[in-house]
């Protein structure tokens, strides 16, 4: 006699399971553990990453999806990445070295799906507290480990640095400055002066960090940068000019009381001078090498570059040609030209076509708004000196950004065309807007 076995219906189990609210949850953890991870390892953001790709996928309506990929800020990330898949039949490099040159590029894939997600999601405002938290962290570390060495988690490094490097520490920490800024300024405008003295406390420990324990040239360019664009975007015209004063008292201040600042300033102009009298190899001197070298380079294959993972082959087989003299070296430290060598003008019409349209997302006030901004601004200054969309570090704060505050941005601007400010700012979290405050603030 046989017996019929029901066996159960795994697909709508899994269904519903993916539909579940814990399932959403992690969905929402995953990017916060992401940003949390970020100051500190590698590892665990790529871990983490790949875990929420895992979680995601199932969760996607597949035609939405496809539907907001007519948007540029999502389709020029993945046109930027064909590119770069396309690059390797083209380049002479080897198969490895070509690999290795897709690697950097392949985080932005996640930008179309961060700001996918996000826009269905009330959980994105917990991957900036994160990323604030971690770095307020690694704030009070760095002070630590600059009178005590030993608590450094590396053996290399320089003192203030307790993990990977400098340029990394200074790009977060600058990033948290000007993002904390206008909240400052709201809660001050609110009249909530505890809130407000907090928010400038951890404004001033995180400035002093930089000033007197460990800061990166690039972050000496970027941050006067992004001190112009908050008082354009936040302050009239009498405000702005009261902050410029007080910056530049307080440069004269910091500059007089900081010899490591004196030092990393004064280091540009001695290490110029021994790369051109004496031939030295100083940080400044290998910089304009490589530059001058990639534009040779360019020189070669203008329209469509040398190919996908060219860079290192380039400057080994140039090298070569100088007395046996060898540099290998896959990053020539400026953003354009890293692009212009392995993909020519049509990667850099890609790269800032890329940038502009993420730079467009972040009109308004709102905090995500002013984040967003931030971030872009921040990477394309910076990316004169290095090539930070396809650091690690820079890139993936990049990544986040974008596509977090710009989810969240674009969020607000549908609920407000549906049900008006006042519904969407009590619907979604973390979209008050940030007001310029009244009276001695606001603009004529």
């Amino acid at each position: 006699m046989e017996t019929a076995i029901s066996t159960p219906d795994v697909l709508p189990a899994f269904r519903r399971a993916t539909r579940s609210s814990f399932w959403l949850l992690c969905t929402d953890i995953y990017p916060a553990l992401v940003a949390a991870c970020i100051p500190w390892s590698t590892t665990a953001v790529a871990a983490f990453m790949m875990i929420w790709f895992v979680v995601l996928l199932p969760t996607i309506n597949h035609r939405e999806f496809r539907g907001s990929l007519k948007q540029p800020a999502y389709w020029l990330p993945l046109g930027f990445f064909t590119l770069v898949i396309l690059g390797m039949l083209w380049s002479d490099a080897s198969w490895p070295e070509r690999l290795r040159g897709v690697s950097p590029a392949a985080k932005l894939l996640a930008i179309p799906f961060l700001l996918y997600h996000f826009q269905r999601s009330q959980r994105g405002h917990w991957v900036f507290i994160a990323f604030l938290l971690s770095c307020t962290v690694l704030m009070l570390a760095s002070w630590s480990v600059l009178y005590a060495p030993d608590w450094r988690m590396t053996h290399w490094g320089v003192a203030g640095v307790p993990i990977k490097n400098t340029i990394d520490q200074s790009q977060e920490f600058g990033l948290c400055i000007f993002a904390l800024c206008p909240v400052a300024l709201t809660l001050l405008g609110q009249r909530r002066f505890v809130m407000a003295a907090a928010c400038a406390t951890l404004i001033l420990a995180l400035f002093a960090s930089l000033m007197f324990v460990a800061i990166a040239r690039t972050a000496l360019v970027s941050m006067p940068v992004l001190l112009m664009l908050f008082a354009l975007k936040y302050l009239g015209r009498r405000a702005a000019l009261a902050l410029f004063g007080a910056a530049m008292a307080t440069a004269l201040v910091v500059w007089s009381t900081s010899p490591y600042l004196r030092l990393r300033v004064s280091n540009i102009a001695i290490e110029y001078k021994e790369y051109k009298e004496k031939h030295l190899v100083t940080s400044t001197g290998e910089r304009l090498e490589w530059w001058g070298k990639s534009m040779d380079f360019i020189g070669e294959a203008p329209l469509f570059g040398n190919g996908t993972g060219s860079i290192k082959q380039l400057f080994e087989r140039d090298g070569a040609k100088e007395d046996g003299w060898r540099i290998s070296i896959e990053n020539p430290h400026n953003q354009t030209l890293s692009v212009a060598v392995q993909w020519g003008i049509l990667g850099c019409m890609i790269l800032y076509a890329m940038w502009s349209s993420h730079l467009l997302l972040f009109g308004g006030f709102s905090l995500p708004a002013w984040i967003g901004l931030i971030v872009v601004v921040q990477n394309f200054v910076s990316s004169i000196f290095n090539s930070h969309l396809f650091d690690f570090t820079e890139g993936w704060i990049y990544v986040l950004g974008v596509g977090v505050a710009g989810a969240i941005v674009s969020q607000r601007r549908s609920c407000l065309g549906k049900d008006g400010e006042a519904d969407c700012s009590r619907a979604v979290p973390f979209q008050t807007p940030i007001t310029r405050s009244r009276a001695n603030f606001a603009r004529p």
